[in-house]
Formats: structure tokens, C-alpha cells, sequence
């Protein structure tokens, strides 16, 4: 009898080691024939967060004007990249449609080294009704009309909108000339010389530190430049830049450039 229980009591004693071997990792002889103790490390499982798209790329609405296909770039390739890819409808009205993009991803950490690029994905949703003439926005910050597109495409539209200014010669046409031009945000145009088909103004773009004029050294600088424009489909096409004065600067590129706009301009000085 007492045999019998020192058995059991030896088999439950190997149990609770092997449990404990189990918990703290297992044995393995080190370099130098010493045992050594290996943990299992564990990991977390990814929190996944819910992110707008990186860019959008294409718009596409099918035969019945109201299923829309919208091309995303997100991270990728792969569902372990990016998931759960959806587009809603949030609201709408008379002249816009707003559609929200989503896609869920892995939060925090640094990306998997096959995350760190970018794919396409093709997010679908059901417009209430056809989009017709009516601006789609897309995430705000996009925009595409059917209008003038080739269908089944949308026509994305550019920073003056789905349907810019005619090139004439109005104030809403000279805000488009100057953002053809390489220049900074802020810069500040001067008279305009236009006929319809020829344009040309001066602009004026602040440089150095950000300080009132003569409040010291630099403070009022600014960079002055004269822009010669022909109006094109697109709008308003620079053609020629200088300082000099009259048609110098232009009819060197353009001898067409009618001297009625251009004669009696005075050369232009840089501001210090």
C-alpha cells in the first residue's frame, strides 16, 4: 500500500514539472553543455484602424448611371496590407453627390516591408439616383463629372473645378492664368493687358523673411516677373516671362503677340 501511493505521488510530482517546463519554456543545451532555458515568445494579434484612401485615381458609373466603381490607391498588395475596403454614399443635393472611402489596415509599428507600397482596389456603391450633370466628391477632396467624359468614365476634375472659367478676359480668368504659372502660393497680380486672344500682367511674389516692409533687412522683398499668355482650349497657355520692357521678351518667342499690349510696358525692378 505504501508502495502503491510513493508511485502516485512520484507520476503527480513529473506532472507538475512537465507543466512548468511548459510555462517557463523548455530545456536546451547551451554552447558549453549547460542547460539553458528557451521562452516561447507571443504575439499580438494586429489592431486594425480604419483609414481614407491614400489617393483616388478613377471614377467609372455602369449603363444604369447609378452603380459607381471608384479606384483607390491603398497599402498593399494583399488583405494582410489593407481590408475591408467600402464606399458610402453620405449625402447629396442638387449639384454634388458626397461618396467616403474606407479601408481598414494595421495600426502602430513600423509597416511589413510588403505593405510599404501601394495597390489599386475597386471599392462599389449604389447612388440613390443618376448622378446626371451633378459634381461626385469624393473624400472631399476629389471631384469627377460625367460631363464631357467618356463613358464609362467619370472626368476628374482639376483645381479649378469641374467646369473652370471660359478663357476671356475676366477676373476668374486671370485667378485660372495664374495658377498655370510656377509660382509661390500669395503671389499678387498686377494690371492686365487682354484682348481675348493675347494676355499678359505682372506678377509679384513675396520673398525672405515674413516681417512688415521695412520693418528690418529682406522685410518687403519680393520677386517681380511679366507673363505673356495665349488663350488655348485649356485655358490660358504662358508663352513668355521677362522684365524687360515693351515686347522684347515676348516677340522673341512669339512675334504674334500684338504690340498694342505689350509697347509701352516699363522694364520691371526687383524689390529688396
Amino acid at each position: 500500500m505504501r508502495r502503491t501511493r510513493s508511485l502516485l505521488t512520484v507520476v503527480l510530482l513529473s506532472a507538475v514539472g512537465v507543466l512548468l517546463l511548459g510555462a517557463c519554456g523548455t530545456l536546451r543545451a547551451g554552447p558549453d553543455g549547460a542547460a539553458t532555458t528557451a521562452t516561447t515568445e507571443t504575439t499580438e494579434p494586429a489592431r486594425w484602424q480604419t483609414f481614407a484612401p491614400i489617393g483616388v485615381t478613377a471614377a467609372r458609373l455602369a449603363d444604369d448611371r447609378r452603380t459607381l466603381s471608384v479606384d483607390v490607391e491603398v497599402p498593399g498588395p494583399g488583405k494582410t496590407c489593407a481590408r475591408d475596403l467600402k464606399a458610402v454614399v453620405t449625402d447629396t443635393s442638387d449639384r454634388t453627390v458626397w461618396v467616403q472611402v474606407t479601408y481598414s489596415a494595421p495600426a502602430g509599428g513600423t509597416p511589413r516591408a510588403d505593405c510599404r507600397t501601394t495597390a489599386t482596389a475597386t471599392a462599389e456603391v449604389r447612388l440613390p439616383s443618376p448622378l446626371g450633370h451633378r459634381v461626385l466628391s469624393v473624400d472631399n477632396f476629389t471631384a469627377f463629372t460625367a460631363d464631357d467624359a467618356a463613358p464609362p468614365h467619370l472626368r476628374l476634375c482639376g483645381e479649378l473645378g469641374c467646369h473652370p472659367a471660359p478663357t476671356g478676359c475676366t477676373p476668374a480668368s486671370y485667378d485660372q492664368a495664374v495658377m498655370a504659372l510656377d509660382v509661390p502660393n500669395h503671389t499678387s497680380r498686377g494690371d492686365e493687358r487682354c484682348d481675348g486672344k493675347w494676355l499678359v500682367f505682372d506678377v509679384s511674389s513675396r520673398m525672405g523673411p515674413a516681417c512688415p516692409e521695412g520693418a528690418g533687412p529682406g522685410c518687403g522683398a519680393s520677386l517681380d516677373d511679366r507673363w505673356f499668355f495665349r488663350a488655348e482650349k485649356s485655358g490660358w497657355k504662358p508663352i513668355a516671362r521677362g522684365t524687360k520692357g515693351g515686347c522684347t521678351d515676348v516677340h522673341a518667342i512669339e512675334p504674334a503677340f500684338p504690340s498694342a499690349l505689350c509697347a509701352d510696358l516699363p522694364p520691371l525692378k526687383r524689390s529688396n
